[in-house]
């Protein structure tokens, strides 16, 4: 009698972990944050938005995280995403697209309220955007050309000019003497306007977005830099 007793505990403690197994990966995304993702397709594009595509967030538990849904032809546009098996939305309210063996191969953080971007090695600029999002219309790079000024907490930092010739959509970026090093060193090369944006592209790396104030001014983004690019 005994012998079955502890039988029948051991099954019943089975059987509460086999329940409980299957209520976690039936469970979708734990923060409210995450769970916003999920629903009708986002838009992934590149910075020219000549590669669109629609992803699909699940709630359906993956080898990594929570299932991601690509549309068929978005390998194509973008190779890396033949390689995505899961999505997380983890600290710093940063979205991660990951591979089977976990590794983050697409990171995007949200830079404004339904818009995500991320700098992607071998791939470049990644946009993200919000179901029935609208694209904010560029401002005319006509109005961009000319003289501006780099200012840190409202103190001019380096001179800067935003030339006309263009090249492929790009325009010239020239430094003026006696920049703050820590702009001298991006070594900016080109400008271009971008979904309502002004993008600065240095030498290596990322290229630094801005957003407009007004029509004079405008704000380096993400929020919370002190850097402006203003009108002398």
């Amino acid at each position: 009698m005994l012998c079955r007793v502890v039988d029948l505990g051991v099954l019943t403690g089975i059987a509460m972990l086999s329940l409980a197994g299957t209520a976690f990966a039936q469970a979708g995304p734990p923060d409210s944050d995450a769970a916003r993702l999920v629903g009708a397709p986002w838009e992934m594009a590149n910075a020219d938005r000549d590669k669109v595509c629609d992803v699909t967030f699940k709630t359906d538990r993956a080898a990594q995280g929570f299932k991601v849904e690509f549309d068929p032809n978005c390998g194509n546009l973008f190779p890396l995403v033949k390689d995505i098996v899961g999505w997380k939305f983890a600290e710093n309210d940063l979205l991660r697209l990951v591979d089977a063996g976990g590794k983050t191969l697409i990171e995007f953080g949200e830079v404004e309220t339904g818009v995500f971007e991320a700098p992607t090695p071998g791939v470049g600029l990644l946009f993200l955007q919000a179901p029935g999002g609208a694209v904010t219309a560029s401002r005319p790079a006509d109005d961009m050309f000319g003289e501006w000024v780099f200012t840190r907490a409202g103190k001019p930092v380096c001179n800067v000019t935003l030339d006309s010739n263009a090249a492929n959509g790009q325009y010239p970026v020239k430094l003026r003497p006696n920049c703050d090093p820590a702009i001298a060193q991006q070594g900016f090369t080109t400008w271009t306007m971008d979904q309502g944006e002004l993008l600065l592209t240095p030498s290596r790396g990322a290229p630094w977005r801005f957003e407009e104030v007004d029509a004079a001014n405008f704000r380096r983004i993400p929020a919370g830099n002190e850097i402006m690019l203003s009108r002398p």
